[in-house]
Order: structure tokens, then sequence, then C-alpha cells
């Protein structure tokens, strides 16, 4: 069974999506651990009530270290397969790449490599979709490398806009995909 290490800045959505799957047994694995670089993140909680590890990692907890080698060693000491970015707004450090080459993935609402890169994420990538008036939009899941959003794709899937579409119907429309999308690319990934 493989080991699933959560990285997340805030309510971590990817984090429910996973534990679901693996508690049902759709995917054979289990979430082992969460780290969020925000000690009021609500994925905190949730991971608590779950009773799985969860540990917050930021400058302001430890000033003087760093964060990238204390996140790998976490990572390394619960034995984790793989890591999930759910809505992590820290770029991923070298050590941790080093560690866990091709096994860092990621969730993008959007069609990469449109709409990717540093500053894109939630309402600003659904902006901007519907500022160009693009037809379509979805949802790309990618491993990390160093670069924001560039890692090489696993799975992308579409959604067609409707002529009246706002930033909160486009979030929400592909809020649902990314729950399907995840789910698929880490039966792909684990297969």
């Amino acid at each position: 069974m493989k080991r699933i290490g959560i990285l997340s800045s805030h309510n971590g959505s990817g984090f429910d999506t996973l534990l679901e799957a693996c508690e049902n047994k759709t995917l054979d694995a289990q979430v082992v651990l969460v780290i969020s670089n925000n000690q009021e993140a609500k994925v905190l909680e949730k991971a608590s009530k779950n009773h799985v590890p969860n540990f917050v990692v930021n400058a302001k907890k430890y000033p003087d270290e760093n964060l990238d080698e204390k996140i790998t060693k976490l990572m390394l000491e619960f034995k984790v397969d793989y890591i999930f970015l759910s809505g992590y707004m820290k770029k991923i450090e070298e050590n941790l790449l080093k560690n866990f080459p091709n096994k860092i993935i990621n969730s993008h609402p959007a069609l990469l490599p449109k709409f990717g890169g540093k500053g894109m994420y939630g309402k600003f990538v659904h902006e901007a979709v519907i500022k160009e008036k693009d037809k379509q939009s979805g949802c790309t899941i990618h491993l990390v490398n160093e670069n924001y959003d560039e890692g090489k794709y696993i799975l992308q899937e579409k959604v067609s806009l409707s002529s009246d579409e706002t930033i909160e119907t486009l979030e929400n429309k592909i809020k649902n995909l990314e729950k399907e999308t995840i789910i698929k690319a880490f039966k792909k990934m684990l297969s």
C-alpha cells in the first residue's frame, strides 16, 4: 500500500478527496502525513479529526532552520511514497525534489501550459480564463519540478464554459472536476 503525504496551505480539498478515496478503497493507498505552512489552515483540523499526523512548518515556527530540509525529513520519516500538493502556496525546493523525484504531484485548476506560473492559483486562474474568453478550461494533474506548473502532465480533463460563466461558477465546475481527476491520476500513478 502506497503512502501519501500532503502539503497544503489552506482548506486541503485535495486532502479530503484522497483521504476518502483511500478509506473507501478506491485507491490502494493511505494518507499518512499532512504538513502546512499556515498554522490557521483548516486542513490541519481535518487531519487531526481523521487521526492523520500533521505538522506546521514555517519560518515563524522554525526561524533558523532550512524548511525544505525539515519538510523532507518529515516525509522520509513517515516513509511517504508520493507527495500531493493540495493548494500549497510555497515553491517546492531542491531537497524535496531530489529525495522524491517524479513523486510530487500537483493539481492546477486550468489547462496548462495556459494560465500557469507564479501567482496563478484559485480565483486568479478562473478570472484569467474568463477574461481571455476561452471556451474551455479544466484541470491538469502534473509532476512537480523546480519551476511552477512546468512538470510533466499526468492527466488533463476539460470542461466547457457557458456564455454567462462567472468566476464563481467556473471555480465550482473545476473543483468538482478536480476531485475526479485527482483520483484518476493517482490510479494511473499507482498502477
